[in-house]
């Protein structure tokens, strides 16, 4: 038994020096070239937006209260957390991959033999037999080559990816949600504004024909202020359509089935939180796709390595012992134990190129793996960068547009006037008009692509969910 022991030592010990030689260590490989990001206008000391609430970033309680409803009830959240459930199972199978194996039967064999045998020649008749077994089996394989560590590493990868990309379909919700709740409130606005214009234009009509009939103007300006009285009012249904539809949306992100949205106005948002974005590489880093990325291309690293052991010898420790009888009244009995003990060391010699095969598909797994997180990387460097400058654009626009509208309400006050003291034409009045309404959704429209630009900043950002 010494010898037995002495002779596993001086295995295990020589082969636990060897095992670097099979597997390797993960680092991270170097994919982010700051000096190629447009940091021109990135504060360098400041705290990460990524790190900062949703519920900093958004202060309406009505939507708050929506992105909560969300986040418990979404469909894609709920598969999320089932997959992370399944991936936390294979953690735990992986850490068990240390424990020997325990299997425990009971067996009863009846046999009767062939006259014909040996046996059944030399006795001259059948024998009839009757066995009853109690049979424990331990099997232990020793991790001398870093198989085990390595699927365990593995697994915990494939948990962690499924974690993060639970984060990042939370991180999704939300600013879908938040994209979706400001669309509703713009066409809320532009809804208001179509109201206002319909009842401006009811009003010019009624005037018009009174011109009309003073003689003043012709019937071309009546039937020129009745179109655009039309006009106006397929707008507006454009516009109540368009505000089903986007409630249905969000009643599909609440995980509920379409009903009417409760929601405040969009001139009571507002934003007053810093937009400090952080260092360029902290801003990949902290996105949840980004994260999901690296923690695949581990688990296929650790899987190389799993198959890299399949080359060297597996170390196997078995023990099998119970109880076996041919008599049921003796099977108890302390004579029937019976027990042995193996060692086996077992290198694959010539198994039809499967093994090797399985090393170079392994491989191009690995390498598949980093060319995705690589373009993940590069997307992610994209999208931070494209909603920093729309958000900083819309900002600079939304001031341009509301000087456009007021120029167009001024104008038509002007022609207006003008046209009462028969210096323009009614025509010129009609166009002041109409660019008048136009300026006036176009700065609703830019208010609230000011604000979804804000939102997509957030998401690229991989903004904090809690």
């Amino acid at each position: 038994m010494k010898i037995l022991y002495r002779t596993l030592a001086i295995v295990v010990l020589g082969a636990t020096l060897q095992s670097c030689l099979a597997t390797k260590n993960y680092e991270r490989p170097e994919v982010i070239n700051e000096s190629y990001f447009r940091s021109d206008n990135l504060p360098q000391d400041s705290l990460s937006m990524a790190q900062v609430s949703w519920k900093t970033i958004f202060k309406d309680p009505v939507l708050t209260n929506h992105i909560e409803k969300a986040l418990e009830n979404n469909i894609d959240i709920r598969v999320a957390i089932e997959n992370i459930t399944a991936a936390q199972s294979i953690v735990f199978q992986g850490k068990m991959g240390y424990y020997p194996t325990l299997n425990l039967g009971a067996n009863y064999t009846h046999s009767v033999n062939s006259e014909n045998t040996q046996i059944g020649r030399i006795i001259g008749r059948r024998q009839r037999l009757d066995q009853y077994d109690i049979t424990a089996n331990v099997s232990w394989e020793l991790d001398v080559w870093g198989k085990i560590t390595s699927q365990k590493k593995a697994s915990v990868a494939s948990y962690l990816q499924t974690v993060a990309t639970h984060q990042a379909v939370k991180t999704q919700v939300i600013s879908s949600v938040a994209s979706a709740y400001f669309q509703l409130l713009a066409l809320d606005e532009q809804k208001a504004i179509a109201l206002s214009t319909i009842a401006n234009r009811q009003q010019s009509l009624e005037t018009n024909k009174a011109l009309k009939d003073a003689g003043r103007i012709t019937e071309v300006a009546v039937k020129q202020t009745e179109a655009q009285l039309f006009n106006a009012e397929a707008l507006l249904l454009d516009i109540e359509n368009n505000i089903k539809i986007q409630e249905n949306v969000i009643s599909v992100l609440l995980g509920e089935m379409p009903h009417t949205i409760e929601r405040s106005t969009l001139d009571a948002q507002y934003f007053d939180i810093d937009l400090n974005t952080g260092f360029p590489a902290q801003l990949l880093m902290n996105r949840p796709d980004v994260i999901a990325a690296e923690n695949g291309l581990i688990n296929a690293f650790e899987m190389t390595n799993v198959a890299k052991t399949a080359f060297y010898p597996t170390l196997r420790l078995t023990a099998t012992g119970g109880l076996q009888s041919v008599d049921f009244a003796k099977l108890f009995d302390p004579t029937s134990l019976f027990g042995n003990f193996v060692a086996g060391l077992a290198q694959p010699i010539l198994n039809g190129r499967q093994i090797r095969t399985q090393y170079e598909v392994s491989l191009t797994t690995k390498e598949k793996a980093f060319l995705n997180y690589k373009q993940t990387i590069l997307n992610a460097s994209k999208e931070v960068s494209d909603a920093l400058y729309t958000y900083e654009t819309m900002e600079k626009k939304a001031v341009l547009k509301e000087k456009e509208a007021l120029a167009y309400s001024t104008a038509v006050e002007y022609s207006e006037e003008l046209l009462n003291n028969g210096m323009a034409s009614y025509i010129e009045v009609l166009t002041a008009k109409e660019n008048e309404l136009n300026a006036e959704l176009s700065v609703v429209n830019t208010q609230f692509a000011q604000w979804n630009a804000l939102i997509q900043l957030y998401k690229a950002l991989g903004g904090g969910i809690n």
